[in-house]
């Protein structure tokens, strides 16, 4: 009998965990400072990824939003605004996990030092709770970036200091396991039964990324999930409620800034 010949998905091959990138977000910044004459200055200590965009836009419409002078990314805008007299950071439309962590390489370098995640997903399983966001205490890794930041059998998690912190005492968040894809049109019937089996609640395309990221690089990042739809099964999905749900959102911000600063 012929040997079966077993390889190693590519993804998974040439790591070296411990070893610097040739590449640095920092030194791609310093050209984009040069080419497109981006004075120096720091982003927010706060910031916000916001995948769907809304909220940015409610701030925009509401004339509370500022777009930052300083951020020198070539792929998106920062926007400021206030909480309190806190200036806070938000990037919309960052959505995927190789979109959501090469922002997130480029604002911790950029000031940053708490970057909080809040995107729309896709329910898989009820939670028994009727609150419409859930802090994202461990992601599935069905994406490819967090191979790049961490070994196959690690765990996508949020570090145990924040979640301490982050503990669900309050009528905003639950706490759920969730599924990062980056497929979102290959959530077949198999694969969501097989996850409700594993009690996962959502299905999202970021958090286990910046997760890996985070444990990698000791970095403070927290994602939340929006819990808006059924992925489109039936008419009338994709509700977030008045406003796109920004103003929910905003005070969902504010709880996480008074639990972790």
């Amino acid at each position: 009998m012929n040997k079966k010949n077993f390889t190693i998905a590519d993804i998974l091959k040439n790591k070296n965990y411990t070893e610097a990138s040739v590449f640095q977000p920092i030194n791609l910044l310093r050209e984009s400072r040069r080419q497109n004459e981006i004075p120096s200055g720091k982003v927010p200590s706060i910031c916000v990824l916001d995948p769907d965009g809304d909220l940015v836009d409610y701030l925009n419409n509401k004339k509370r939003a500022t777009i930052s002078k300083y951020w020198a990314c070539y792929h998106s805008n920062l926007y400021t605004f206030k909480i309190g007299e806190l200036t806070v950071g938000i990037i919309p439309r960052v959505v995927g996990s190789s979109y959501a962590v090469l922002i997130a390489e480029q604002l911790f370098v950029s000031g940053c030092e708490l970057l909080i995640s809040i995107t729309s997903a896709g329910i898989i399983k009820q939670s028994g709770s009727n609150k419409k966001f859930a802090l994202i205490t461990q992601a599935i890794r069905d994406e490819g970036t967090s191979y790049h930041y961490l070994p196959k059998n690690e765990l996508s998690e949020l570090c145990q200091k924040l979640l301490k912190k982050l503990k669900n005492d309050n009528n905003l968040w639950s706490e759920v396991k969730s599924w990062t894809t980056d497929a979102p049109y290959r959530e077949t019937m198999s694969a969501i039964d097989q996850m409700r089996k594993d009690n996962i609640i959502c299905v999202e395309m970021e958090a286990s990324a910046l997760y890996a990221f985070a444990k990698a690089k000791n970095k403070e990042v927290v994602c939340f999930a929006h819990l808006t739809n059924t992925m489109a099964q039936k008419e009338g999905d994709f509700e977030k409620g008045e406003d796109y749900g920004s103003p929910e959102t905003i005070q969902l911000i504010e709880e996480v800034i008074k639990k972790l600063k």
